[in-house]
């Protein structure tokens, strides 16, 4: 059952706090574990990476050949394949729409001056192993990578003894280059630096548990990343018109994904916050993972009943979540007014399992209040660009001594020099 509080200035804002507060006890602890790894993979190679597979996996990393890939699709659930599929097509559908191109245009001067978009040359992507090996965020960060034109995608994933058919079936269908088994922080140091056959990349992808996190957290400068993500999060904006029996089941959903999880309803609706506590309790107890549930309900979950809406959405930018779900009478009508959030969901027929899985938008999602600053992954995240400048003597030499003055401006002679020697004798 969760904690139902009423707006106050004060309650809430301790809510936030703590919700902020659960983002940084991920990782603590592990950051010497991961800094002895990482310089030795930067020192000592793959001999190092392993070691470390050995030590923490119990086998040497190896590349998954494309007869593995191959098998596993084929031996993977049909109906799963198709959901990935269709999933799959989705996701390329999106973000084709989104993809930038190239451009060049005639500047004020009379130069020609654009922009050149390009993928990333080679990019990374982490996927866990065990429990945590989800299908679905294969998908999620591969496709956005190729529509991007990456022009190699490596997946790196736990070489453990049996390999997740359903995620290496994923690889297969979102058209990754390689698949190489081996995971942990030493697979972040190894895609870091380079390590024999595990190739050095421009940008890594992907979730994984805290040294995984705190590795990326490191590599970061060396290389690009996505984000380092928190705990997942989820926001219901309702009224008095909402389904309780949806709402509940929506809070649970993200509420199974870790004790950490924050799950939380503002409401202007005291009858609908009790409602929707009964429905946590009944519907808690047949599903699978009520330990996890519970704990997450309990710790992090919490129900905030609101003078009014404009308190309510004045909350939700505050809180910035990582997904926010608005169920209301008439909900695009308060979506103007939402600032923070990575994934809006609109509507009780717009369940944030349909963000995670199929809509198309990605997944990956700022959290503990990055949404503030931070965008979801896209095609965008795969993309570098370059600026393009080319003017002719008859562009130039109207702006060349305003290009002198601000360069003597900056006592940088040698600045002024290349333009004036193109027009003076000196």
């Amino acid at each position: 059952m969760m904690t139902i509080c009423r707006a106050d200035g004060e309650s809430e804002n301790k809510i936030i706090a703590a919700m902020r507060a659960r983002a940084a006890e991920v990782g603590q602890g592990v950051d010497q574990a991961v800094v002895t790894i990482m310089n030795r993979v930067r020192d000592e190679g793959f001999s190092a990476v392993r070691e470390f597979s050995l030590k923490f996996d119990g086998a040497e990393p190896r590349e998954i050949s494309r007869e593995e890939l191959e098998a596993a699709y084929q031996a993977c659930d049909s109906e799963l394949v198709a959901a990935m599929e269709r999933a799959c097509a989705n996701i390329r559908d999106y973000n084709e729409k989104l993809l930038s191109k190239s451009m060049e245009w005639n500047s004020p001067d009379g130069g020609i001056v654009g922009r050149i978009v390009r993928g990333l040359t080679r990019v990374g992507l982490y996927v866990p192993g065990g429990t945590a090996a989800y299908p679905s965020s294969v998908l999620m960060n591969a496709v956005p990578a190729k529509v991007a034109g990456v022009e190699e995608l490596v997946m790196v994933t736990p070489p453990t003894e049996n390999l997740n058919i359903a995620v290496l079936a994923a690889a297969k269908i979102a058209g990754v280059d390689r698949v190489i088994g081996v995971g942990g922080a030493h697979a972040v140091a190894a895609l870091t630096y380079g390590a024999g056959f595990i190739p050095k990349v421009d940008k890594l992808v992907g979730p994984g548990n805290a040294y995984v996190a705190a590795a990326k957290r490191m590599a970061y400068g060396k290389l690009d990343i996505d984000m380092v993500a928190g705990p997942s999060e989820v926001l219901v904006l309702a009224d008095e018109t909402a389904n309780p029996v949806y709402l509940a089941a929506d809070l649970l959903s993200q509420a199974e994904h870790d004790k950490m999880a924050s799950a939380v309803l503002l409401t202007t609706s005291q009858e609908l916050a009790e409602r929707v506590n009964r429905e946590l309790v009944r519907q808690t107890g047949y599903l699978g993972r009520s330990d996890i549930i519970e704990a997450s309900i309990r710790d992090f979950g919490c129900t905030i009943v609101c003078g009014d809406m404009a308190k309510a959405v004045e909350l939700a930018n505050e809180i910035a979540p990582e997904h926010l779900e608005i169920v209301t009478k008439h909900p695009r009508e308060l979506l103007p007014q939402i600032k923070n959030a990575g994934a809006v969901f609109l509507g009780e027929w717009s369940p944030e399992p349909l963000g995670d899985y199929m809509a198309g938008p990605d997944h990956v999602l700022p959290t503990s209040g990055t949404a503030r600053f931070f965008s979801p992954l896209s095609v965008d995240s795969f993309l570098k660009t370059m600026s393009v400048i080319e003017y002719d003597r008859n562009a130039l030499e109207p702006v060349h001594q305003a290009v002198i003055r601000m360069a003597e401006a900056e006592r940088l002679t040698a600045h002024a020099n290349s333009i004036r020697v193109r027009f003076e004798e000196v």
